[in-house]
């Protein structure tokens, strides 16, 4: 069975723009390329994992989404990163303005549904794999799938939380929590 390290996208790779809608708001966070290609190095798939709420409120649809996520593999590329070797989307909310993504899907974090999908098409022993975010919802994301979990304190750990079908228990922790990206993968290879 495969190993696998899940990353939040806005926060842990990219910087966290407010609603980020065009390829030009990407921007590849300090130390991010070689955290990536450290943890390749180290044998794990590289699987995004992000809500994409900008989809459902009807700002760009989910072929623009694809492009944002084709310029970033170009830009982690370019960085000497390795590309990750997969991305998962939620474009739901449970008040989207689109009705089409006006639904209690199973994918939204903190649900764990984007990392269980992901498992099954990797083969992964989730025991063995990480998920990095940067809120509350991605460790109980990862936490709700088995994963051990970091907590990349970004300020965004301090936010409220996003809005759920249900409520988010706010006393799930972390196994780890550090500054950001460089310092979760020096933990998770120690840990490994």
């Amino acid at each position: 069975m495969n190993r696998a390290v899940f990353l939040d996208r806005d926060g842990v790779v990219t910087a966290d723009v407010h609603l980020l809608t065009t390829a030009e708001q990407l921007l590849l966070l300090p130390g991010v390329p070689a955290a990536l290609r450290s943890l390749k190095d180290a044998g794990f798939l590289l699987l995004l994992v992000t809500n994409q709420t900008v989809v459902a409120r009807g700002l760009i649809t989910e072929g623009q989404l694809d492009q944002i996520h084709q310029r970033l593999q170009a830009m982690l590329q370019a960085a000497g990163a390795p590309p990750m070797d997969g991305i998962y989307v939620c474009p739901h909310h449970p008040r989207a303005t689109l009705a089409e993504y006006r639904v209690a899907c199973d994918c939204r974090k903190p649900r764990a549904g984007l990392l269980r999908r992901a498992a099954k098409e990797w083969n992964l022993h989730l025991p063995g794999c990480f998920m990095i975010g940067d809120r509350i919802t991605d460790i109980a994301a990862g936490a709700q799938a088995g994963c051990r979990t970091v907590l990349v304190e970004t300020g965004q750990h301090l936010a409220p939380a996003i809005e759920t079908v249900e409520p988010v228990d706010l006393k799930t922790v972390p196994d780890w929590a550090c500054a950001d990206l460089s310092a979760a993968v020096r933990w998770i290879r120690e840990a490994q």
